[in-house]
């Protein structure tokens, strides 16, 4: 951010959409921080790292669409557990709620990344899909980077209250692949799929 100003914020978001282990939710703080110390705007700073979220997803969308519905049946097929009828019901439940699990998918933390390759399998329309990315990621980004510009010197503060939704969230998903898991494993003929 200190070489590229906000483009380099929008870089970082960027790269955060694609691999998740950089948390946007230090780089948005500090964007936000940066802008407070004059060394980039905040319009700069807000604009900037929604586009590199959208970016980001953008590329994973297109990930999704080249590994397509029949690879990503070849692969759950292979897959211990895993039974094609629940990537029917995936599906099934994307075409329902696909438009809601976009927008709100890109404020919560492990699937702000991950809900843009079922997008592109299940090829949603890119005007769509762009439009909800960009709505949800210019909620998520202007939270946090308002943050880091109120805070300022503190705004680390921003990443310990993140810190706490972003374990509950995955102590939640954990719990529920633990759960998925026993089901399949303790239910009768667990673990055989469907006949094809």
């Amino acid at each position: 951010m200190e070489t590229l100003g906000a483009p380099g914020a929008g870089a970082a978001i960027a790269l955060e959409n694609l691999f998740p282990p950089l948390p946007s939710e230090v780089i948005l703080p500090l964007a936000g921080f940066t802008a407070s110390r004059g060394d980039m705007s905040l319009w700069a700073a807000l604009l900037w790292t929604t586009i590199g979220s959208v970016v980001g997803a953008i590329a994973l969308y297109w990930v999704g669409a080249l590994l397509g519905r029949e690879r990503l049946i070849a692969i759950a097929a292979k897959l211990p557990l895993v039974k094609v009828a629940d990537i029917e019901k995936t599906e099934a439940w994307f075409a329902k709620h696909g438009a809601k699990a976009v927008f709100f998918g890109r404020m919560i933390p492990i699937f702000r990344s991950l809900i843009s390759i079922p997008a592109g399998v299940e090829r949603m329309p890119v005007s769509t899909f762009l439009l909800l990315t960009t709505l949800g990621s210019a909620i998520w980004n202007t939270l946090f980077v308002l943050a880091g510009y109120r805070l300022g010197e503190d705004w680390e503060r921003v990443t310990d209250l993140v810190s706490v939704y972003s374990k509950v969230v995955l102590v939640v998903v954990v719990l529920a692949v633990l759960a998925f898991v026993v089901f399949r494993v303790t239910r009768a003929g667990g673990g055989k799929r469907r006949a094809s």
